[in-house]
């Protein structure tokens, strides 16, 4: 009780300057959403399950209750409180058969152990790969603008490429990928589209905890459960037949069975000079049934229409899902229930409407996007973004929320990514109305930008920015922040001990969702359109569709 008395103290303090600037938000009402989203009976809020039921329902009730009206999709001229979702689900049937055959000799894989196999998203109703050779090619890296070519015309048609996680620059920090910060060449899920495209039977990412940013328990846990993707005119030209990941030591001993030194190579393929290396009398063999349907899932939507400028849009996002029931973990705990990631987000989306629905009506509308399956790749927001109830083209901004701290105040926030861009300047404008500062993304090498809600926005244009809780702690400085942090990564993101704790007073949530009430009802209440920076990559996009805000 004194920790919170004293959170609740350093709260006042830090708002009392900015009360005309935004409402107060309850911290003991977050709390109270993030126990009820986060409990067993939600059952993990995976899509699809009696868990999303109960997740939609809960949220639409806190809605309507707060007097925010439904901004979902349009049924005999009137908005529903949701935007029907198809995807592609797909699961393994039983236990997978996974060989692996090096010198003539065969080792049976554990699913979750040496590997983990996504189930099938291109289309397959069944695996049955007898003996795909191996060929390694560095970080799997086609970039034509940086003059970077891992592949160097090797034919993998049939093979199962090896691939590095990260870019080429993870480890020295410095090259033609700018350094330590994530490119999207980076991610997992590039190298897969990549592999597709260059028609690979397969992809075994292999697995290291830093260039991956978390270990490999968040791997097991992500990617051998049922698979999620939006329905695809051709799904195997942006999935190959095999997803997967291996562990670093279990591919450390197939390199050196293979007569391969995994470290040379992997200093290799740092240099543009590598070359893909086959891996000699090795090869993969994978049977299993595969469990394929297209299920619908929901995009819950509330909506404040605008008094003066009703069709420009103001957008928060959070996502409502989480992995659903698993794998047990060492005590037996099969729930995984999402706390932090993202019963936080929804609780803050829940909050600011309710603010804006209690303040005076604003000029543009402001729209709450609660996304659904953004566990299994953004995929609630890609729907939305590639159809979108209101026009991009007019949607001001999104502020996504996701994974908030649930303790007590920072002294500092930042952003997911390091982009540039107006929206980050007026956020960090207006956060100094709190006296917080920015702190640049501390792990830009994680791909944050790319892992967030707000990333389908912005690659169509729309300024879009995924809000981050920060380190430097009132109570405890950097130290303290920090240790959370890795603890939270370490032990609970994307496992079932991600669970609502008595001891979080959400006081620093609470200070926060006020600042980002405030940059979105400054947003609401003006004619400002931020834009990117001239350099950005998003630039052009949003240049496109110039001509429609005027």
């Amino acid at each position: 009780m004194q920790r919170l008395a004293l959170s609740l103290l350093a709260l006042s303090i830090a708002t009392a300057v900015c009360s005309a600037d935004a409402p107060t938000i309850d911290p003991h009402r977050l709390s109270d959403e993030v126990k009820t989203l986060s409990s067993d009976a939600f059952e993990g809020r995976g899509p699809d399950t009696p868990g999303e039921t109960k997740t939609i329902d809960y949220v639409v009730g806190q809605l309507k209750a707060a007097g925010v009206q439904p901004g979902g999709d349009l049924k005999e001229g009137k908005r529903a409180w949701t935007q029907a979702v198809p995807l592609l689900r797909t699961e393994i049937v039983g236990t997978p058969k996974l060989e692996l055959t090096v010198a003539g000799k065969t080792q049976t894989l554990t699913q979750g152990e040496q590997i983990s196999v996504r189930a099938p998203l291109d289309g397959s109703k069944s695996v049955d790969l007898k003996n795909a050779p191996l060929v390694f090619v560095g970080y799997g890296v086609s970039a034509p603008e940086r003059h970077w070519d891992d592949f160097k015309g090797v034919d993998l048609h049939g093979k199962i490429a090896i691939v590095l996680i990260n870019d080429p620059d993870f480890e020295t920090g410095q090259g033609d990928f700018g350094g330590k910060a994530m490119t999207y060449y980076g991610r997992w899920t590039y190298k897969y589209e990549e592999a597709a495209r260059r028609g690979a039977a397969g992809v075994l990412v292999v697995h290291e905890t830093a260039p991956a940013s978390y270990g490999w328990a968040t791997v097991k846990n992500s990617n051998t459960n049922a698979m999620f993707d939006i329905v695809r005119d051709k799904p195997s030209s942006t999935h190959p037949q095999i997803e997967a990941w291996i562990q670093r030591d279990f591919a450390v001993d197939l390199f050196k069975r293979a007569g391969l030194d995994f470290e040379a190579l992997k200093k290799q393929a740092q240099t543009r000079d590598f070359k893909p290396v086959t891996l000699k009398g090795a090869s993969f063999s994978a049977a299993f049934k595969v469990d394929s349907k297209v299920i619908t899932s929901h995009n819950i939507v509330g909506r404040i229409e605008g008094s003066k400028h009703p069709d420009q849009t103001i957008i928060y996002s959070a996502h409502w899902d989480h992995l659903g029931v698993g794998a047990p973990d060492a005590k037996g705990d099969r729930i995984y229930n999402g706390a932090v990631d993202n019963a936080t987000g929804t609780a803050s989306l829940i909050e600011i409407a309710r603010a804006f629905a209690k303040g005076p009506r604003p000029e543009r509308s402001v729209v709450f996007l609660n996304v659904t399956a953004e566990e299994k790749g953004l995929l609630g927001s890609e729907y939305y973004a590639s159809k979108p109830l209101y026009p991009l083209a007019k949607t001001v901004a999104v502020i996504n929320m996701d994974a908030l701290d649930p303790h007590g105040p920072a002294r500092n926030f930042t952003i997911s990514g390091n982009a540039k861009f107006d929206l980050l300047d007026e956020l960090i404008a207006t956060a100094k109305r709190w006296n917080l500062t920015y702190s640049p993304d501390p792990r830009p090498e994680a791909g944050g930008f790319f892992r967030s809600d707000h990333f389908s926005f912005a690659k169509r244009g729309v300024p879009a920015l995924s809000f981050g809780s920060g380190n430097d702690w009132v109570d405890g400085g950097i130290e303290a922040g920090k240790k959370a942090d890795d603890e939270y990564t370490a032990d609970h993101y994307h496992q079932p001990s991600d669970e609502w704790q008595a001891s979080w007073p959400f006081t620093g949530m609470a200070r926060d969702l006020g600042i980002l009430y405030a940059l979105g009802n400054e947003l609401a209440n003006s004619t400002t359109w931020p834009d990117w920076s001239k350099d950005s990559e998003f630039r052009a996009a949003r240049d496109a569709s110039a001509t429609e805000r005027k």
